[in-house]
């Protein structure tokens, strides 16, 4: 990776804190603002892997999100610490299945999760791409460091009502 070891388990990647403008009318923090945090933490892993702003904009390579499921846990309010992990769950050479978990930064408390899939984009054709070798090299060594660790039980969940119990007679 750039300048860091490949990790042993889900990277630390990122600290906040919930500011006031994210507080909704329920006196908690907004759904819209939970994606913003996870958007500010994945933006750490781009950097991570080489593809920060001097990258993207030199090359005209990025990514974009191509899905994202967001489980909710625990009720947020202002003010509180958050800290951020990063674990790769698969790639391939233009995209990174990846999960981001959100924990109260003093208490450990788990907050939320992010289930996402990025994809790798050249900016002039604004259409998916192969990663440039070194960010894929990098990628590669993340999933690598991640493959033996267990699947976290929020990933590839499927929204819906739980069907009711049929009752036998």
């Amino acid at each position: 990776m750039k300048n860091a070891a490949p990790a042993q388990g889900p990277l630390e990647i990122h600290r906040s804190e919930v500011k006031p403008a994210w507080i909704d009318y329920n006196g908690h923090l907004n759904v819209a603002y939970y994606v913003l945090a996870f958007d500010e933490a994945f933006d750490r892993f781009m950097d991570l892997v080489g593809i920060d702003e001097a990258f993207r904009e030199t090359r005209k390579q990025s990514v974009f999100t191509l899905e994202l499921h967001v489980t909710y846990l625990r009720e947020v309010t202002e003010g509180e610490p958050l800290r951020f992990t990063f674990q790769v769950l698969d790639h391939d050479a233009k995209r990174v299945h990846y999960l981001l978990r959100m924990y109260h930064a003093d208490q450990g408390t788990h907050l939320a999760s992010c289930e996402g899939i990025c994809g790798y984009v050249d900016m002039v054709a604004r259409r998916t791409a192969e990663m440039a070798p070194e960010i894929l090299e990098r990628v590669a060594a993340l999933a690598e460091a991640h493959a033996g660790l267990p699947r976290p039980e929020e990933v590839g969940h499927v929204i819906g009502l739980p069907q009711k119990r049929r009752e036998s007679t």
